[in-house]
């Protein structure tokens, strides 16, 4: 798929400027005393469909033969949705679909679709954060995004400037994000961690980086992302953390459906493990909310390992949010169709702010999410 040039000239940085400011003006803080919530911590998880999360292990796709066949159905297989999904994911679907919100389930009248019309990584991202499905950005190229994203405009308002932080396991993050233009802190891929403190932790982790052997080029295993984000996040404690996983993409494309599901649930580790952690922090305790999602899904049965515009199934996605200002709902019903757009003015909105002052052709925040919770 070509790519089409972003150019950046005077009258896009004026517009840039002009977008970032308005987040300052009175009233977009309107609804942030009615709020608990101080802190963002944002989890992503690569092409992980609707049918693992909602329903665990796929049965069709479980290895048939082999010496592993029978540990894997072992380790994830269960006579009933709810209990595979649980296996899976114990964190999301014990903890989160109790005290918070899944959406995506279609069976429900509950659906989460990308609007892209593309359905892979670079489009999914760039819509989630920016809250616009933008035609221009229609391939995986290292191409700057011409798009403020939602991260960038919090990290503009004065009360969280230098408090927003960007960890992606891809190492098209610095491009997704437009490092260069927004100036947010962003570590991806193999790149190591140079600002600030650096701990003998992040140092061992900055070797690790260096020396490992990169099976997928640009992408190290999730453990190099998430370990430099946890560190980073119990050192600096930054007021919005985000933080992209991919293996479980990589190892679609790879037919390895086993690894798959074992990196579903070593992201579902970590994300109890950040969650759990902010609980035992002062700054955090109860005024935290978690949010996680994917930026697009994947084909069905053996056209699982891919995913795209040829493939409607892979434009199925599922988000969920937990927190003190989002009601127990679990999975929600008759919601009707929401969209990935819809997810830059939800996180802005957690903090009182209104993302659309700032970017008025976003989508509007998700209906329900944020309300009289606790």
């Amino acid at each position: 798929m070509s790519a089409q040039r972003f150019h950046a000239g005077g009258s896009m940085l004026f517009f840039i400027g002009l977008v970032l400011s308005l987040g300052m003006i009175p009233g977009t803080q309107a609804a942030a005393e009615k709020l608990r919530t101080e802190n963002i911590i944002y989890v992503m998880m690569d092409g992980v469909r609707v049918q693992e999360m909602f329903g665990g292990a796929d049965e069709e796709l479980l290895p048939k033969e082999g010496g592993a066949a029978e540990l894997v159905r072992m380790r994830y297989w269960r006579e009933t949705p709810e209990a595979r999904r649980e296996t899976l994911m114990p964190f999301i679907w014990k903890v989160m679909a109790k005290e918070g919100q899944i959406l995506g389930d279609e069976s429900k009248n509950a659906g989460v679709m990308v609007t892209n019309g593309l359905n892979f990584s670079y489009p999914g991202y760039s819509e989630t954060l920016c809250g616009v499905a933008d035609p221009r950005v229609d391939s995986n190229k290292k191409i700057p995004n011409p798009n403020v994203n939602v991260l960038e405009w919090i990290n503009s308002q004065k009360k969280y400037r230098g408090k927003v932080a960007a960890f992606g396991a891809w190492d098209l993050f610095p491009f997704i994000l437009n490092r260069d233009r927004s100036g947010l802190l962003v570590n991806a891929g193999y790149e190591p961690f140079t600002q600030g403190k650096i701990t003998p932790a992040m140092a061992a982790l900055n070797r690790c980086k260096e020396n490992t052997i990169r099976y997928w080029g640009g992408e190290p295993f999730d453990v190099f992302t998430y370990e430099t984000a946890y560190e980073y996040f119990k050192t600096a404690k930054p007021r919005v953390l985000f933080v992209s996983l991919g293996e479980q993409d990589e190892w679609a494309h790879g037919n390895r459906y086993d690894l798959y599901l074992q990196s579903i649930q070593l992201a579902d580790k970590c994300i109890r493990e950040l969650w759990e952690t902010a609980q035992s922090m002062r700054q955090y305790r109860g005024r935290t909310t978690l949010i996680i999602s994917t930026d697009h899904g994947r084909g069905l049965g053996p056209a699982w390992t891919d995913h795209g515009k040829d493939h409607p199934n892979s434009a199925k996605i599922w988000m969920g949010f937990m927190g003190p200002d989002t009601p127990a709902l679990g999975v929600r019903e008759n919601t009707g169709t929401i969209k990935e757009a819809q997810m830059a003015a939800t996180v802005a909105a957690f903090l009182g702010l209104d993302y659309r002052q700032g970017v008025p052709n976003a989508e509007p925040p998700v209906p329900g999410v944020i309300g009289s919770a606790r």
